[in-house]
Order: C-alpha cells, then sequence, then structure tokens
C-alpha cells in the first residue's frame, strides 16, 4: 500500500511568498489512466485523457485516526471536533434524538460552483485535525490491519455504546446517500429533452456533446440507487448484529466508473462552458437545475448549477475511506462486518493511492509553467461594489494576476474557505477607463447612520468591560463580542467611499471602495510594479483556478478584518486625545512642483483624512511650517501624502472617473503611546521614496484636552465667560463669531470640509491674539488668511470658554432630553431646556444655527452635511467643564476611559443635529429680526 504524506508548508507572514507546488491544495489537478481492484471503462474523449486529471488522495489510518487523512472536507473536521465520544455529526442532534447529518455528506445544496468546490481534498497533517489522537503518539502501522478500537479491552458498556454509534453512523450515511441521489437526479433531468432535442433540425447540444458532459452519471446514479435501497431496510430494521459490509464491499467494487468519471471530469466541464457560452438556451437549463431539497423547509426544491453538481461525484469518491474509516471504527473485531468493511476499505485506499502515485509528477505544472513561480506579493480586505451593493472582499495580488475572492462564512471549528469572484492577469489589468462615459454612482451611506454604528460600538464595548468586571459567564460576554464583531464589520463595510477601480482587456471594470488615498496608491504602486515584469496573457482552467483559490488560504499574510474582536487582549486600544502636527518641511524632489501634504489616521478600523497643508508653489524643498490639531479615536498609525498639484487637467492621466493629483511619496509613522506621553514636541522625519518630511508631534490625552479651564482673565475674549465679553462690548453675539461667520458666509461656504479640514495652527495663534488684543486691523487680515484657519479660530473660540455654551448645569438635561423616545415629549422638553438658556448663551447659538444651516445648504459642494456640522460643533458647544462629568449611567458599569468619552461625545452630537434638524427655534420675546445683529457701541 502506498502512503502519501504532504507536509505543509509554513509561509512568512509578509510577501512575497512563492507557491512551489500544488501538494496541498484541496483542489482536483490531474488524472490518471490506471485502477485498481476494479476496470476503467474507457471516456468519450480517450485522445484527450494524458492532458486532465484529478488529484485524489489516500486516508492513512494509524491507530485510531492517524493526521493526514485525504481529501476530508471542512465539514468533516468540523463534525469531528464537536465529536462526543465518537459521535459523527451535529451534536445538537444527540438531544434531538434524530439521527445525526453524517460527515460523509458534506454536499450543500443551493450553492454556487466555487462554493461547492471549496470542499475540494486536502491533507491536514496537524495532530489537531483528529481530536481522538491528540493525547497519542503515531504508533506504527500495524493498527492498520485491525481496524478495530481496541475492542478486545473495551469494557461491556463501551461496547454497547460503540454498537449503538454503529447505528448513528449508518443512519447519517443514509442520509447523505438520499440528498447524492437528489444531485445525481437533477444532473439526469436535463439529459433526456438535450437527447431528444439532438435529433431535431435545431439541437441545443449534439449528441457527442451531451456523451462527454453526462459521462457515467446514469451508470453512477444506478450504482447508489442499488446501494441506497439495500441499506434502507437494513437500517430501519436494525439490530446490532445486522450486517451490511457486502453493500460496502459491492460499492467499493465499482469505484471502476468514478475513475471513468474523474478521468472525463474536466473535458466535461470545459465542454459545458463552451456550449453555455455558446447557446444561452443551454446556459439558461444549466444555471437553474432543481434539486429535491431533504430538510424540512418551505421551499422543497433549491436552484443549482450543472458546474456544481458535476463535481458532486469526484467530491464524493475522494472521501469514500472516511466513511469505511469511521463505520469501521465502530465496528467490533468479531462482528461479520468486519472482514467486509477492512476488505472495502483496502479496495478504496488502493483506488485513491494509484491515482496519486501518478499524478504526484505531474502536479506541479498545473500552476507553474515553464519552471516559473507564482508568487503572493500583497493580499487583503477591500470593499467591492457589485451592482450598487458592498461587499467585503479579500483580494489576492500575485506575480502575474489579481484575484478577488470572496470568505465564506467561518463556522466554529472550520478553517478559513475561500470561493474566487474573478482575476485579472496582470497583462491584462488597467486602471485607465476605457469608456470615458463611464461614471459609475457610488451609493454613500449618511452620516447619521455611520454614527449610529459607532454609538452602538462603544455601547456594546462599555457591556463587555461590564460583564468582564462582575466576572460573569463566558457565553454572555462570546455573545457580546459576537454583536460587536456585526458592528464593526458593518461599520467598515460601509464607510469607504473613495473609488478604485481595475478594468481587463475587454473593458469590464470592478470598482473597489477604500477610505484612504494613501492604500489606493499602495495598491496601484504595486501592481504596476509587477506589471512591468508581465508580458503576455493567459486564462486559467477551472481547475488550476479552484487550486490557487485554495492556496490563498495558506498563502494569505492578512488574516482577520480590523475589527476589535481580533485584537489580542494585551493589544493597545489606541490613543484618544488630540494630537498636534506640525509639517516643516520636505527634501528629495527631483523637479520644481506645486507641492502640498495631507495627513491621515485611522479611527474604528479604517482611515481618515483629516488635514492638509497649504499648495507651496513652484519649489524644489517646500517649507510649509504648518501645524495641525488631529482629533484621536483609538488611532495607532499617522499617514502623509505628499502630492504634486494638478492645474493642467490634462498633465496627469484620468483614473477612477476623476483628475486626481499626482501622489509624489507617502510614508507612515506608528502613534507608540509611551513615546507620546511626553508633553514636549517630538521631532521625526518620514522617508517616502526618495522624500523627507520632517515632523513634529505631540499628543494630549482626550482627559486633559477637553478640560475647560476656569476664567481667569479680564481682558480678551478667548477663555473668557460668554455673558462678561456680551456685556464689555455691549452686543448680543460677540464680536468674534460675528466677525468669523461673516468672513467664511463671504468666502468659505464651498470650501471643502469647512469646519473638518484643520486650519494652520500658526495662523488660528495670530488671529487668535489679535481678538485677544482687540487688534483693530484683525478683519484684514482675515482677508489674507486661509478660510480653514478662521474657521478654526471659531471652533477653538467655543472650546476655550470657561463653561459650555449650553451651561454645566443644563448639561445633564440635555444628555437625558436627547434620549427621550416619544417624539412629543423630546421636542417640548429640548426646545423649553434651550429657552433656559442665559440670553447671550440663546442668542450666540441661535446665531450660529443659522449659520450653520447656510453651511449645510451648499452640502453638495463642500460635503459638510447637517450631522459633519454637528460632529464638529457638538462637542465644542456641549462639553461640560468638569473633566468627570458622564451622561446619565448605571454607577455601577465599569467602562473605559475611551468608550465613555465617545458615549458622551456621541451624545453631545445628537443634541446639536436636533437642533440643526428643527425648521425654526422660538426665542423667550418671539423677536428674532434684530437682536442677533444688534451692537451697542
Amino acid at each position: 500500500m502506498t502512503f502519501l504524506l504532504v507536509n505543509q508548508a509554513t509561509f512568512p507572514p509578509a510577501p512575497p511568498a512563492t507557491i512551489f507546488s500544488e501538494k496541498k491544495s484541496r483542489s482536483p489537478s490531474q488524472n490518471s489512466q490506471q485502477s485498481f481492484d476494479s476496470s476503467s471503462p474507457p471516456t468519450p474523449q480517450s485522445q484527450k485523457r494524458h492532458k486532465h486529471h484529478v488529484t485524489v488522495q489516500e486516508a492513512t489510518i494509524v491507530g485510531l485516526r492517524k493526521p493526514g487523512q485525504i481529501w476530508a472536507t471542512e465539514a468533516d473536521l468540523a463534525r469531528r471536533n464537536t465529536a462526543v465520544d465518537g459521535f459523527h455529526g451535529d451534536p445538537e442532534t444527540i438531544y434531538n434524538n434524530m439521527p445525526p447529518t453524517y460527515s460523509y455528506d458534506a454536499d450543500r445544496i443551493g450553492e454556487d460552483p466555487t462554493r461547492n468546490r471549496e470542499t475540494m481534498p486536502y491533507i491536514d497533517d496537524s495532530p489537531s485535525s483528529s481530536p481522538q489522537l491528540s493525547s497519542k503518539s503515531r504508533g506504527s502501522r500495524d493498527t492498520v490491519s485491525s481496524g478495530s478500537l481496541e475492542s478486545s479491552k473495551s469494557s461491556e458498556p463501551d461496547l454497547e455504546k460503540g454498537l449503538e454509534m454503529r447505528k448513528w453512523v449508518l443512519s447519517g450515511i443514509l442520509a447523505s446517500e438520499e440528498t447524492y441521489l437528489n444531485h445525481l437526479k437533477a444532473l439526469l433531468l436535463p439529459m433526456k429533452p438535450l437527447k431528444a432535442a439532438a435529433t431535431t433540425s435545431q439541437p441545443v447540444l449534439t449528441n457527442q456533446q451531451i456523451e462527454t458532459i453526462f459521462f457515467k452519471v446514469p451508470e453512477l446514479y444506478e450504482i447508489h440507487k442499488e446501494f441506497y435501497d439495500g441499506l434502507l431496510p437494513r437500517v430501519q430494521q436494525w439490530s446490532h448484529h445486522q450486517c451490511v459490509g457486502d453493500l460496502f464491499q459491492k460499492l467499493a467494487s465499482q469505484l471502476g466508473v468514478y475513475r471513468a468519471f474523474v478521468d472525463n471530469y474536466e473535458v466535461a466541464v470545459e465542454t459545458a462552458e463552451k456550449c453555455c457560452q455558446a447557446n444561452t438556451q443551454f446556459s439558461e437549463i444549466s444555471e437553474n437545475l432543481k434539486i429535491r431539497n431533504t430538510k424540512d423547509v418551505k421551499d422543497q426544491n433549491t436552484k443549482n448549477s450543472l458546474e456544481a453538481l458535476l463535481y458532486k461525484p469526484v467530491d464524493r469518491v475522494t472521501r469514500s475511506t472516511l466513511v469505511l474509516h469511521d463505520l469501521l471504527k465502530h465496528t467490533p473485531v468479531n462482528h461479520l462486518d468486519h472482514p467486509l468493511l477492512q476488505d472495502a476499505l483496502r479496495i478504496s485506499q488502493n483506488f485513491l493511492s494509484s491515482i496519486n502515485e501518478e499524478i504526484t509528477p505531474r502536479r506541479q505544472s498545473m500552476t507553474v509553467k515553464k519552471g516559473e513561480h507564482r508568487q503572493l506579493i500583497k493580499d487583503g480586505f477591500l470593499v467591492e461594489l457589485v451592482e450598487g451593493a458592498r461587499k467585503i472582499r479579500h483580494v489576492f495580488l500575485f506575480s502575474d494576476l489579481f484575484l478577488c475572492a470572496k470568505m465564506k462564512k467561518q463556522i466554529a471549528g472550520k478553517s478559513q474557505q475561500y470561493d474566487c469572484k474573478w482575476y485579472i492577469p496582470l497583462a491584462d489589468l488597467s486602471f485607465q477607463n476605457l469608456d470615458e462615459t463611464d461614471s459609475s454612482y457610488i451609493p454613500l451611506v449618511p452620516d447619521e447612520e455611520l454614527d449610529t454604528m459607532k454609538i452602538k460600538i462603544s455601547h456594546i464595548k462599555n457591556e463587555i468591560q461590564r460583564e468582564k468586571r462582575a466576572n460573569k459567564g463566558s457565553k454572555v460576554i462570546e455573545r457580546l463580542k459576537k454583536k460587536l464583531s456585526e458592528q464593526e464589520s458593518l461599520l467598515l463595510l460601509m464607510s469607504p467611499s473613495m473609488a478604485f477601480r481595475v478594468h481587463n482587456r475587454h473593458g469590464k471594470s470592478y470598482t473597489f471602495l477604500i477610505s484612504s488615498d494613501y492604500e489606493r496608491a499602495e495598491w496601484r504602486e504595486i501592481i504596476r510594479e509587477q506589471q512591468k515584469k508581465c508580458f503576455k496573457s493567459f486564462s486559467l482552467t477551472t481547475v488550476e483556478l479552484q487550486m490557487l483559490t485554495n492556496s490563498c488560504v495558506k498563502l494569505q499574510t492578512v488574516h482577520n478584518i480590523p475589527l476589535t474582536i481580533n485584537k489580542e487582549d494585551d493589544e493597545s486600544p489606541g490613543l484618544y486625545g488630540f494630537l498636534n502636527v506640525i509639517v516643516h518641511s520636505a527634501t528629495g524632489f527631483k523637479q520644481i512642483s506645486n507641492l502640498y501634504c495631507t495627513l491621515e489616521v485611522d479611527s474604528f478600523g479604517y482611515f481618515v483624512n483629516k488635514a492638509k497643508t497649504r499648495v507651496y508653489r513652484d519649489t524644489l524643498e517646500p517649507n510649509w511650517n504648518e501645524e495641525f490639531e488631529i482629533e484621536l479615536e483609538g488611532s495607532q498609525t499617522l499617514r502623509i501624502l505628499s502630492y504634486e498639484k494638478c492645474y493642467n487637467k490634462t498633465k496627469f492621466p484620468k483614473e477612477d472617473a476623476e483628475i486626481t493629483d499626482n501622489i509624489m511619496g507617502k510614508g507612515q509613522i506608528q502613534l507608540e503611546p509611551q513615546a507620546l506621553q511626553d508633553k514636549d514636541w517630538q521631532r521625526t522625519v518620514i522617508g517616502m521614496n526618495g522624500i523627507e518630511v520632517k515632523l513634529s508631534m505631540k499628543f494630549t490625552s482626550r482627559e486633559f484636552s477637553l478640560k475647560r479651564l476656569p476664567s481667569r482673565k479680564q481682558t480678551g475674549v478667548f477663555g473668557v465667560s460668554i455673558a462678561v465679553v456680551t456685556k464689555r462690548e455691549r452686543s448680543k453675539v460677540p464680536y468674534i463669531v460675528r466677525q468669523c461667520v461673516e468672513e467664511i458666509e463671504r468666502r468659505g461656504l464651498e470650501e471643502i470640509g469647512i469646519y473638518r479640514v484643520s486650519g494652520v495652527a500658526t495662523d488660528i495663534q495670530t488671529l487668535k491674539a489679535s481678538f485677544d488684543t482687540n487688534n483693530k486691523d484683525v478683519s484684514v487680515m482675515m482677508s489674507e488668511m486661509d478660510v480653514n484657519a478662521i474657521a478654526g479660530t471659531l471652533k477653538l473660540y467655543f472650546r476655550e470658554l470657561p463653561a459650555p455654551l449650553f451651561t454645566d448645569e443644563l448639561y445633564p438635561n440635555f444628555a437625558e432630553g436627547i434620549a427621550l423616545s416619544d417624539p412629543v415629549a423630546k421636542e417640548s422638553c429640548m426646545l423649553n431646556l434651550l429657552l433656559s438658556l442665559p440670553e447671550p448663551n440663546f442668542t450666540t447659538f441661535s446665531f450660529l444655527l443659522d449659520h450653520l444651516k447656510r453651511v449645510a445648504e451648499k452640502e453638495q459642494i463642500n460635503k459638510m452635511s447637517l450631522h459633519n456640522l454637528a460632529t464638529v460643533f457638538g462637542p465644542t458647544l456641549l462639553r461640560p467643564s468638569d473633566k468627570d462629568s458622564k451622561i446619565p449611567t448605571n454607577p455601577t458599569q465599569a467602562i473605559t476611559m475611551a468608550d465613555s468619552w465617545s458615549l458622551e461625545v456621541m451624545s453631545q452630537v445628537q443634541v446639536l443635529l436636533y437642533f440643526l434638524q428643527l425648521e425654526t427655534i422660538p426665542t423667550p420675546d418671539s423677536k428674532r429680526q434684530s437682536i442677533l445683529f444688534s451692537t451697542e457701541v
């Protein structure tokens, strides 16, 4: 007997990783022409047999069950890992007293072809794949001949239990056979009408095509129908002395029919594909084959494709040894069935082994051509836009192709699996849109919905922390973690809005959505670099593509979507607070250009653009010296991108249906909490493609950065009570507020990201000093400054008020009012609270509110919705003076500071958003026409 063991290679955590062979692939690759213990009928494509092969693997049995089993499906492993005392199937059925779904049947009804073929065979050489063997040595092969589980040493109760398990195993096999027969029936269903049409003047397929596609399917059906009809009455009239070994022995002796089917499999699939392309009627038939569902569901018929059903027999035969092994496991040595089952197992093992021996020397040629090795260069998770719907994809960039895969839903006990959605050879891939009229609409998710997701995430994190402190059961925490994973996955799915399009040579476009220009540029650069080495187009066969997709499971370097649930307990949660960044200068540019930089930080698992320097024109060494204050929400990385401003619209290529500035370089730096705890400035240099950018950074934790300081100033306006300022100025609204609003409405309403994009910190400080000293030239200074600096000055004024505009006394009431469910009660509460504000506070807020609504009217241009504005101004206007203040909560709740702040900020945003969405705001005396602009000098 031949034992085929394939070592599992361990690939490095970072690319490039090389595929040197496909020995551990789960997919069929090549066939052979020899059969053991059975005759092998000729195929209709005997002349082509030497070119088409399918791999099947042999199970090596040592002791109870030796790792190295062949082509076991993930369903098999899942069921074995959940087995109770050798129970095979769904463990829940133990308590339902229902026959389990035996692991022999991994067929799933109603799935697409690649999903079904993901159950392709593989070799697992890890001890964990066999829970019964985990504590045992591999032993010698002498135990193969026994096929028993040390039954001679078993006690009577153990023997009785084993015999009972034998019944359950056979019940599962019976149910599996019924499903498999339904699959074969579905395959046979179109055969008769197709054959009848072949004799007419308008045939759908020729007789030769029909014979090739459905080769040996009728024979397989008859073999398994006979097996099922023989097994059913024996299981129904069950006793411990019942014999079934003769049925399995006969089934094994007919494996020659499977050999013929396997030899013809790839030719059948290729013929079917060609026929589908040539005949729309056959294409419709092949995609809508109805299968009778054996489960108790409303829809008794499930649609499946021809390709998926053609793979069923291949998948079936490759697991024949698993079935026999598990049946032997629960058959005592002295049982009449034992020698018959042993013989059936021997025949099956020899059958699988013979194919392995013949295809092993050829297996590498399936994916490695002319001695070249395909390497994995980069992989990661992206959001694909498919017919307006967002889908999470795992994309793999190899040295010669770009592959997009769907990650299957992972079930406990099952390893990760993929379905290939599409691929493009790098020689055929382009970023240029061939159809200039194509401007695919990208559906954007409203910021309100994204904010709601963030609120839910923060609430769930708080619940998890509370349960951990209370030492509650792990089931509660696991349930909360599942909810957290769902919400974070949804946020990552819905948040990206930047298009990244790739196109094949036929003009077919595929669109990904990315949140970061850094990431988009990274993918483009590395693809273009690989394209320099790719000159020829090619196509993969169905089997080659499946083999490559299966190899991705081992080759992947990015194993998890960036969720909190995937982080280690001791991993840093990131920084919460404010990061002051000074972008000093840059060197290393090759030609005089108009240059600027942008800054990105990560938040809730994705990156967001936070700041942009001014454009430094006609220079090789820009000296920006601009300071930005960036809010961090669990951030761990700061990214910087350097651009050449595109004033000439024809200078750079049109990509992603829009004119883009040229990225000159990009780099990033990790935000290490320990290094940034020092309150002094930290200087650093970030290198990017030969360019060096000099930065200085200073971090202030949220606890201190949001703390309002009591007013100690007698002069100036910053940090002085609003009542004092308006009384001194004899105005209803502070002069600084009116001046900033006037300038922004004059030239900033159409500025993209107004109030969101950070202004230059030095300009903001200059304006602050001018307002504090009552500089008469402040209006002239403002007219010459970047409008974002003016917006930043206005925000800074409200942030530095010694008490919030909504007052410390009323803040808890606003937080409670916004949480009311009844809309009538909420409106009454919120308006009464607003009218209770001191007159300077109320008047200033009303003035600011009208301004923000006018900003939002230009949302299509400036991208600032009411929600965006509420996000910017909510904490600024409502944040209470006491840093320990929290939104009303159960005092027994133990929550982290970071999540506590997140919840509080969300509440503040919701309060301001509520007033922004109201059409009118009443005044105490119902007179609003003149008081807002009243100034008495």
